[in-house]
């Protein structure tokens, strides 16, 4: 297994050459070289582009030719050295660049450039780090095969302007065949190994965001839901033909092998919260692309310009159009470009290709096939949305105790639904009592006059409906793009039934953010007069904002998801628009067997 991949249908696959990056990843934590070399997620951070910047002087390729090869073998001439060489191996199934070579007191020898600083051994001198000894040292085995023996190397040192000495000796030549062997079983193995506990090195990893080592613990030791849900009956020949319950035995395998004391939580750093999103809505316009920016023009006359680096998404409203080259660049960088009807309703998104996450699509078709699987997770979500629901009516309007009462009984029914019809008879009758007292949380301003008789839609009638069907379709698209990004397929959900262009698990995990998000931001657009009657426009077909009125919309948005809330299991405190993201990724390890149970999102 260590040279073969296992393919779906139990035939092997041969494994391609690894980086000697991803050996380096390996070395300095499995996890992190799953992730990127096992499910290609890869994720840029500071380090990674302070890292590129201290390469920029020895990134100017050299091709290993017939001439530089003669010339290492010979030793170089003084003074001469060879940069940015790419080597293959197939004995060793290694494929790497070795930063400069140059000629050195006893032949060719290896330097390789790193961002940081050497350690410390016991005695206070400087010795090279072990992944980059690890490193240059799979690099000299590249260049054995290649019939030149360098017999040094160093590491550079940016941080310190210091060359570190590794001395290429046979012992480490053996760890690093013993360290390929290992890194490819784990690679064949087909299961993410566990995370660090509470380790430094977390903290300045670029994969972090998507790792969340500490929370990642936390969720795989949370006893709330450790053992197998009586509800869960399946119809397997044998209990070790159980899916399901395999899952869950290899969560808690997974909580075993790090549950040495609780992890040390701290805040997950955000991934791009700080780009700008450009929103266009005026008719007629294009968005286009020149040298390095992105362009918005209307027939010609330039409205605006900002460079790509600086955008996280565009919003296009109605006749909006993009060229070709805009396109690109947005693929390129990562911008999401998201599509909108006149009124307001997602369409839907462009955006480049998904993380790979095959482990979590696999994981994701096999369990929400699952009634018992799907049950659990419906219940979660719904048990949330309604104490969240009783939440925004406790802190911003007058409902009845009975009310109150009522809505914290369905919440706790919602957890011992017996079936999905079960459960959402539970959530539809909870949502009617809840809309039923929406007018409650509003004040009456003049000229206004809300002329609320529930929830309606499809299309909304009234401009409160108006406010909270734009808020939903908004929710839809950030979660779409949530999914897209962690390696969910967000059309199979499982509680929505999938339909065509509908995005069903992006719309199961809004359940639980819908009042604290849309329902919030309509209501507080109404209570601080940010929007008036003549920011509607009204018709047979409906009732929507106009120009002006999307524009306080999306302010308030904004806003909204950048209001920090305290996490209700870790403590912590995060945008909302971070916390989609953290509970798309519980989920993500759910699917994946590292989580025996998803825990919803609820506010005190």
């Amino acid at each position: 297994m260590a040279d073969a991949a296992l393919r779906t249908d139990g035939s092997l696959e041969a494994q391609p050459k690894m980086g000697v990056r991803n050996l380096h990843n390996f070395i300095y934590c499995p996890r992190l070289f799953y992730f990127q070399w096992v499910e290609n997620i890869f994720q840029e951070n500071a380090d990674t582009v302070a890292g590129s910047l201290v390469h920029r002087n020895v990134d100017a390729p050299s091709p290993l030719d017939h001439e530089k090869t003669r010339a290492l073998a010979e030793c170089l001439p003084p003074g001469a050295s060879l940069r940015s060489l790419r080597l293959e191996s197939e004995a060793l199934g290694l494929v790497g660049v070795v930063d400069l070579v140059e000629n050195g007191p006893d032949g060719p020898e290896i330097v390789d450039y790193k961002k940081g600083a050497a350690r410390r051994d016991a005695e206070g001198q400087r010795v090279a780090k072990e992944p980059d000894a690890i490193q240059v040292a799979a690099q000299a085995l590249l260049l054995r095969e290649h019939g030149i023996c360098p017999t040094r190397a160093a590491i550079y040192y940016a941080a310190e302007k210091r060359r570190v000495q590794v001395e290429i000796e046979e012992s480490l030549l053996e760890r690093v065949r013993a360290k390929i062997s290992e890194a490819r079983a784990v690679a064949a193995g087909g299961k993410c190994p566990p995370p660090l506990r509470n380790d430094p090195r977390c903290l300045y990893c670029s994969a972090y965001p998507i790792c969340l080592p500490n929370e990642s613990l936390w969720w795989a030791r949370a006893t709330r839901a450790a053992t197998p849900d009586p509800q869960l009956h399946f119809t397997f020949a044998t209990p070790g033909d159980d899916p399901c319950r395999q899952r869950i035995l290899e969560a808690l395998d997974f909580a075993a092998e790090s549950s040495k004391g609780p992890p040390t939580l701290q805040p997950p750093r955000p991934d791009r919260d700080e780009g700008e999103v450009l929103i266009i809505q005026t008719p007629g316009a294009q968005v286009g692309q020149r040298g390095e920016q992105v362009v918005v023009s209307v027939k010609g006359e330039e409205l605006r310009k900002l460079p790509g680096h600086q955008l996280r998404a565009i919003y296009c409203y109605g006749a909006v159009q993009i060229t070709a080259q805009a396109v690109e660049t947005c693929l390129e960088l990562g911008i999401d470009v998201a599509y909108f009807s006149p009124a307001g309703r997602f369409l839907g998104m462009l955006r480049g290709l998904p993380a790979s996450g095959v482990d979590a699509r696999r994981g994701q078709y096999r369990l929400f096939e699952l009634p018992g699987i799907r049950l659990r997770l419906a219940r979660e979500v719904i048990r949330a949305k309604i104490h969240n629901q009783r939440v925004m009516l406790m802190r911003n309007g007058a409902a009845p105790d009975r009310v109150l009462s009522l809505l914290a009984a369905f919440r706790d029914a919602a957890e011992q639904a017996a079936d999905l019809q079960d459960l959402l008879g539970i959530e539809g009758t909870a949502a009617a009592l809840y809309f039923e007292h929406f007018d409650s949380m509003l004040k009456q301003r003049e000229p206004w006059s809300f002329d609320w008789r529930g929830r309606n839609r499809r299309p909304p009638r009234d401009p409160v409906n108006a406010l909270l069907s734009l808020g939903y379709s908004m929710l839809a698209k950030e979660l779409t793009g949530v999914c897209h990004a962690v390696g969910l397929d967000p059309f199979l959900g499982f509680m929505h039934q999938p339909r065509y262009g509908r995005p069903a698990l992006a719309l199961d995990l809004m359940e639980e953010f819908r009042p604290l998000t849309a329902d919030s931001v309509a209501v507080s657009l109404l209570n601080r007069a940010e929007v008036a009657p003549e920011d509607f426009l009204r018709s047979a077909a409906g009732t929507f904002l106009n120009d002006r009125g999307r524009k306080a919309f999306w302010e308030a948005w904004f806003r909204r998801l950048d209001t920090e809330v305290t996490h209700p299991e870790f403590q912590y405190k995060m945008p909302y628009r971070r916390m989609l993201e953290v509970q798309a990724r519980q989920l993500w390890r759910f699917v994946r067997g590292e989580a025996p149970a998803y825990h919803a999102f609820t506010t005190r």
